[in-house]
């Protein structure tokens, strides 16, 4: 199951609670296809029905099948730029 580092928490509790979106809000990942290194990012209001819920420190993250499939075993990071860019890193899970 992916994994929240504690910035990556701060991070998206902070992004989902922009703009006055509800509780249920989070970070959504999706991904074309199972095998791809290739993600979307975005704030959704509340999870898709097939997404699988992640919640960390108050921060939910929903990842769409194919994300959930390619990040089983990873950690998700954050980094925020002096310039408030967000920029989110995935790092292999320790074995």
């Amino acid at each position: 199951m992916l994994t929240l580092t504690e910035n990556a928490s701060t991070v998206v509790k902070t992004l989902a609670s922009r703009g006055g979106t509800s509780e249920e809000a989070g970070l959504r990942i999706s991904s074309a296809a199972p095998e791809s290194r290739e993600y979307a990012v975005e704030v959704a209001p509340q999870p898709a029905d097939s997404d699988t819920v992640i919640e960390a420190d108050g921060a939910r993250v929903f990842l769409e099948p194919n994300a959930a499939i390619s990040l089983d075993d990873k950690i998700l990071d954050a980094d925020v730029s002096e310039q408030g860019n967000v920029r989110f890193s995935i790092a292999e899970a320790a074995v």
